[in-house]
């Protein structure tokens, strides 16, 4: 039997109640050709930047139209989303309030399976304070297909964690926020999942600085090839990339990459399919060059790409 220190995951807690905040939101609903309807939404957050910067979920502010923080101390201030990301759920909001106190972020990279954790949340912001679970890390690098689509790299935990607590952090005992949590998975039974915090201060970092998150471009549209195929269509080899379309003044147009090219390898890795080759180029930085092996014709050619950030459309 494992036993837990109860002084020091209480000590914790407090300790960290002072960054954790409740998320309100609401927007409008057309119900009928002349009537519409305030819908209310709730969520959790943590403070990131004493400056007034909020953490939360990005689905927890998805259509707002009028968003309300309310701190540890039943403050109520008015918050504007800074900037989003679906692909990660995560949401950066600013208050107007300089000296807040924020949350200690940790190393995401240094968690374990079988780690204690602590999801916090403040779902009503009621007198009292957030509300608080215990668990384990139960598995790391969970990929979860959700309405938005794939969300890659989670963190698997058994604490519970409510659609109210969405946003709010997972903590260690030593007081670190290590993932923000995300109730956006409808199936979930008996386990939470969090998003990674070293991805959630990357995000939140691109959309302070620039307004979005950069993220590496390869700039081609592509077919995973297998040996039905290739037999079919009578391709050189049995596996790879084909590539259907290159986006103008893409990475990829600009290093001579063209429609029909087969990439097999990305700097000496294989590419099998098109989600291999999107975790490559994903693991990559902006900025970066790569070496593309292209099966053309018969010819293996080996192309330098230097990789741009894929800017979304406004």
């Amino acid at each position: 039997m494992v036993v837990i220190d109860e002084d020091a995951v209480t000590s914790v807690v407090e300790k960290v109640m002072p960054s954790v905040v409740n998320v309100s939101t609401i927007h409008f609903l057309q119900v009928s050709p002349f009537e519409i309807a305030p819908v209310s939404g709730v969520g959790s957050g943590i403070v990131f930047d004493s400056n007034g910067y909020i953490i939360t979920n990005a689905h927890v502010v998805e259509a707002a139209q009028r968003i309300n923080v309310t701190l540890h101390n039943g403050e109520v201030l008015t918050g504007e989303v800074i900037g989003k990301d679906i692909m990660t759920d995560i949401a950066l909001i600013k208050v107007d309030r300089k000296g807040l106190q924020a949350a200690r972020l940790g190393d995401s990279s240094k968690l374990k399976v079988g780690q204690f954790v602590i999801a916090i949340g403040n779902p009503f912001g009621l007198a009292g304070g957030p509300t608080v679970t215990v668990g384990v890390i139960s598995a790391l690098n969970r990929n979860i297909q959700t309405r938005f689509g794939l969300m890659e790299g989670l963190v698997q935990t058994d604490a519970a964690i409510n659609p109210g607590n969405s946003g709010g952090p997972l903590i260690n005992l030593a007081g670190e926020v290590i993932a923000i949590t995300t109730a956006i998975i409808p199936f979930a039974q008996g386990i939470g999942f969090a998003i990674p915090i070293n991805t959630v201060k990357r995000v939140a970092e691109d959309i302070v600085t620039v307004g979005y998150v950069r993220r590496p471009w390869l700039g081609i549209v592509g077919v995973s090839l297998n040996p039905a195929i290739s037999t079919y269509y009578n391709f050189p080899v049995d596996e790879g990339v084909m590539v259907y379309r290159v986006a103008p003044n893409s990475p990829a147009h600009l290093a001579g990459i063209r429609e029909g090219d087969i990439i097999v390898a990305i700097d000496g890795e294989n590419v099998n399919t098109i989600e291999a080759l999107k975790k490559i180029i994903e693991s990559k930085k902006v900025g970066a060059e790569i070496e593309v092996s292209i099966v053309r014709g018969l010819s293996l050619i080996r192309a330098k790409v230097r990789l741009l950030a894929f800017r979304p459309s406004e």
